[in-house]
């Protein structure tokens, strides 16, 4: 399942202390050794041993031989410091760009991504997956993640192929390795240098890897030296300048691993007489400092060894250039407070005094102010956390959900006044500020956010107050209301007189035929219109004419609900009983007639039986009226009509009674016999038909 979920800084710690001691239990790291193979995880079955008893036995081959196997799921963490964060927005941690770009690594590499915001903004990003998918989805973190930095190295032409390796192999394994991007120039460029990008620590790895590739296919001198990792500190010098004078004044080429790799061995290549004299001056500084150099261990809170280490570690290269003292950090996954410092014992004094300034330059303290104040302490977009921080840019000031304190990191010389600014805007904030919680049913929840959020947009501004409604999956009761105390008061008054309106509020589904929509509309919504107009707090919805439903619903206060119902049930009802129709035929010459001169017949009708009748058009072959209203009515406004044609033609009535059974067979196929009929004998109309 793919999912970005936001740690606090407590939980993240248990969760990798937890880590930690599963990879010293050995179960479930990249770095175990390999898996068993299938024969000794599942040992064959034995032959089976006749007993003293004559019964067989299988040896215990299964509980003696087998061997724990490993999960395939690794977890592995990495940092991005501060400085190389590409989103340092902390409004949108956990949302915005970065939580788009999680959550597509996810989805491209099928790894599983936690991260977490430490006190010194910096990100730890936990990663849990198959090796392969892990490793992937580390090079996209640092890559997406990170700012890059960029480096180059040379080494001869035709080492390159062996950089790339078979098929490109060699090459994408060592990008996967150290999380970078490395270009090779093509075989018709003639530069050697090859082009690496990505973290320091990335290129600092990846530097190290290739040029030990080209050290193997070096056909001059290659001398190993193993040095303990302790002393490479002395070998490099600060910021490297040693191991680069030796390299310049020998012509040899050094190869020290970087502190991140934990490898003893220096690789010198070059002419042999160039490698000998870098090897002789590589031992000599580790004998001198394993000679003359002593240790003192001092104790330094965990939460400061980041000020000791300094930006991309240049406070320790700092400190190794002044002092000539190197300073050892525990890494950041121990527990341990302990820091190491090695060097000349005259100089060790020195060397102490810039770890304690360096660790104690920062100071970290908090304010108290309850959490649902925090959001009024940052301000809009943050605005009044970004006047402070202008004035005072290296004070980190860090709020965590849910907890009543707000704390503050910065150099120990601003940390006062940045204190005091913000404890004055607390006691301003808590002095005019005021909050209130009440309780309204869940189902009434969206109906008080109201379309697109228009009803509570309008109380927000309104009442100039913050109203906090839990989603849905919370299933919660609470809405917490937060401002000006005046405004929270009647905020909270008019939410909830809206849900005890609602509460009263009742639908209620009509049944109507659909074919009565229409009618019940009227032209242009006027009838309608009436219907609401006359009961203005019920909500009348009809269905889409697509739909084909028949289901008419009203919501409102349930009395006007009720009301509205029988008004619209007794329309319908006049609807059905004056729907009722007949279709009368008369001879087409007749028409005019029944019409008369303007009209006249025709309307004298309609008014003294209440009904409509509705003729054909003259270019029409119909010679159907049809008349409709209530059912006596209809038939007096039929007799009627049938009365001025037997006045007007030479017309006889007679019944025939015919057998039910018989009727087809006199129409015939549509209609062919009674055609014939009134071909031979003269036109005739049936006008009504007695079955038995």
């Amino acid at each position: 399942m793919s999912s970005v979920a936001v740690l606090t800084q407590e939980s993240f710690n248990e969760h990798r202390s937890g880590l930690v001691a599963e990879q010293a239990g050995g179960s479930n790291t990249a770095g175990d050794e390999e898996a068993p193979a299938y024969k000794d995880a599942f040992p064959p079955l034995p032959e089976k041993a006749a007993s003293p008893e004559g019964t067989q036995e299988p040896v215990n081959a299964w509980t003696s031989k087998i061997r724990p196997l490993k999960s395939s799921v690794i977890t592995q963490v990495f940092h991005v410091p501060l400085e190389e964060r590409k989103y340092k927005d902390i409004n949108q941690f956990g949302e915005g760009d970065q939580a788009k770009v999680c959550v597509d690594i996810m989805h491209k590499t099928g790894a599983h991504l936690e991260l977490s915001m430490a006190k010194d903004q910096g990100l730890s990003i936990m990663v849990s997956g198959k090796l392969d998918a892990v490793m992937k989805a580390r090079k996209e973190i640092v890559s997406r993640l990170q700012t890059q930095a960029s480096a180059t190295v040379a080494i001869p032409k035709e080492h390159h192929r062996f950089v790339i390796g078979k098929n490109g192999e060699k090459l994408q394994e060592l990008e996967l390795k150290t999380a970078t991007k490395i270009q090779i120039p093509r075989p018709d460029d003639p530069s050697n240098h090859i082009k690496i990008s990505g973290t320091k620590e990335g290129l600092e790895k990846a530097k190290h890897e290739i040029l030990l590739i080209s050290a193997e296919q070096d056909k001059r001198a290659v001398e190993r030296v193993n040095i303990d990792k302790v002393f490479h500190p002395f070998i490099t010098g600060a910021y490297n300048k040693l191991v680069a004078d030796m390299m310049q004044e020998t012509g040899a080429r050094i190869n020290v691993p970087p502190p991140s790799v934990n490898k003893t061995e220096i690789v010198i290549t070059g002419e042999k007489e160039q490698v000998a004299l870098a090897v002789a001056m590589i031992k000599k500084i580790y004998e001198g400092k394993q000679k003359n150099a002593t240790t003192i261990a001092v104790e330094v809170k965990k939460s400061q060894h980041k000020y000791v280490i300094g930006p991309k570690g240049n406070t320790l290269q700092e400190i190794l250039e002044k002092t000539g003292v190197s300073v050892e950090i525990p890494p950041p996954d121990s527990n341990s407070e302990t820091v190491i410092l090695r060097g000349e014992p005259d100089r060790l004094g020195q060397a102490l005094t810039e770890v304690y300034a360096k660790a104690n330059s920062y100071t970290v303290s908090s304010v108290v102010a309850p959490s649902w104040l925090h959001r009024f302490i940052i301000g809009k977009k943050g605005q009044n956390l970004a006047k402070i921080t202008q004035q005072m840019p290296k004070v980190h000031i860090e709020f965590t959900e849910g907890e009543d304190k707000i704390t503050l990191e910065g150099p120990t010389k601003d940390m006062q006044m940045v204190q005091s600014q913000m404890e004055a805007i607390v006691t301003d904030l808590v002095s005019r500020m005021d909050y209130m919680e009440i309780s309204v049913d869940p189902r009434f929840h969206r109906h008080l956010i109201g379309k697109g959020g228009a009803n509570i947009n309008r109380i927000k501004d309104l009442h100039k107050v913050s109203v906090r409604i839990p989603p849905d999956n919370e299933k919660s009761h609470l809405i917490r209301i937060e401002g000006d105390p005046q405004g929270v008061q009647e905020a909270s008054k008019e939410l909830l007189e809206l849900a005890s309106r609602m509460e009263n509020e009742r639908t209620k589904d009509l049944i109507i035929e659909q074919r009565f929509h229409r009618a019940i509309i009227g032209q242009k919504g006027e009838k309608i219109k009436d219907v609401r107009d006359k009961f203005p707090e019920v909500i009348i919805n009809f269905p889409d004419p697509a739909a084909k439903s028949d289901i008419v619903q009203l919501r409102g206060p349930r009395n006007e609900v009720e009301k509205c119902s029988k008004f619209m049930a007794k329309m319908v009802a006049d609807m059905v009983e004056n729907g009722f129709f007949l279709s009368v035929p008369i001879f087409k010459q007749f028409h005019k007639n029944i019409i008369g001169k303007g009209g006249a017949n025709i309307k004298k009708i309609r008014e003294e039986t209440n009904t409509r009748i509705d003729l054909p058009a003259e270019n029409s072959n119909s010679e159907m009226i049809v008349i409709t209203g209530k059912k006596e009515n209809c038939e007096v406004a039929r007799v009627r009509i049938l009365a001025i044609q037997k006045e007007l033609a030479n017309i006889t009535e007679m019944e025939v009674s015919i057998p039910s059974k018989l009727h087809n067979s006199l129409i015939g196929s549509k209609g062919r016999f009674v055609r014939s009929i009134m071909e031979e004998c003269g036109e005739f109309i049936p006008t009504r038909v007695t079955t038995f």
